[in-house]
């Protein structure tokens, strides 16, 4: 089990009102992520919409983007706002809010009142309550056809067949992550080879669940284990298409060593050797 969420950290959109006024557009406490009432700015330019609809559209995609910077999503969300200063505005977003929540079905409250600016036609708050990820090694066929799912997701031009799984499974410690009993990610630890004791740690995440942390937990576990076996060096291999995943590594003291294309294929691969300290 991955020890998580145990820090209260503030998340911020870029907004100037968050910078003017002196408040988060998310707070992390706990499991717990409280997000903003969030209006339907573009935070980026700064614009809105006159579509009270576009403006509901943009209220979400600001805050999928703070929950998922939260380490969760739209699915963890137990409570919604909404607010707007004029009733008849809100049956118009029925359609877009039904898109979101239809299937999490949180607890919502609609009130009427006046907003900060008169550009403003609605504004959402929401809070959501994080699930824990769960780690497990893979053991049972169950769990290595999952564990093949997610490599042959993420790296297609290396999808491999379950024999090929097996054959791995008897080499390297291998592992499935869970959130609830839902599949988001893997790991693969290559033991320690060579003169200069150089294991391979490789983490994985399905694209949906990226962003969450769920990948830096997963790499954390792998080369905690790769150092329990005595690796003096750590590396990984990345597809090259795979931008996430070469941005990951980078973002964790990777540095490129090599590019290449294996026999008889046309895919370009990365290894990388993680850096000293």
């Amino acid at each position: 089990m991955t020890e998580q969420h145990a820090e209260r950290r503030a998340i911020l959109s870029g907004s100037v009102f968050e910078e003017r006024i002196g408040y988060a557009r998310a707070v992390v406490d706990g499991d717990w992520v409280h997000v903003s009432g969030t209006t339907g700015f573009d935070y980026a330019a700064m614009t809105i919409s006159e579509d009270v609809v576009e403006q509901a559209e943009q209220c979400l995609r600001n805050i999928g983007d703070a929950l998922g910077r939260a380490g969760c999503g739209f699915e963890d969300v137990v409570r919604v706002r909404y607010l707007l200063p004029e009733r008849e505005d809100f049956e118009p977003c029925w359609p877009v809010l039904r898109r979101v929540f239809g299937e999490v079905r949180p607890a919502a409250t609609m009130m009427v009142c006046g907003l900060a600016d008169p550009r403003m036609r609605i504004e959402v708050e929401v809070y959501a309550r994080r699930r824990t990820l769960r780690v497990e090694a893979v053991h049972g066929e169950d769990m290595l056809e999952e564990w093949r799912y997610v490599h042959n997701a993420v790296v297609p031009p290396a999808a491999m067949s379950l024999d090929d799984a097996r054959g791995r499974l008897g080499r390297y410690r291998m592992e499935n992550a869970y959130l609830g009993d839902v599949l988001v990610g893997c790991s693969t630890v290559r033991p320690p080879e060579g003169e200069g004791a150089v294991a391979t740690v490789i983490a994985r995440v399905l694209p949906e669940y990226r962003g969450r942390g769920f990948g830096t937990a997963l790499y954390e576990r792998g080369l905690t284990h790769a150092r329990v076996l005595g690796a003096r060096g750590v590396e990984t291999c990345v597809l090259a298409a795979n931008e996430d995943g070469l941005r990951f590594a980078e973002r964790r003291g990777f540095v490129e060593v090599e590019r290449y294309v294996l026999d008889g294929e046309s895919d370009l691969w990365v290894d990388l050797r993680l850096g000293q300290g």
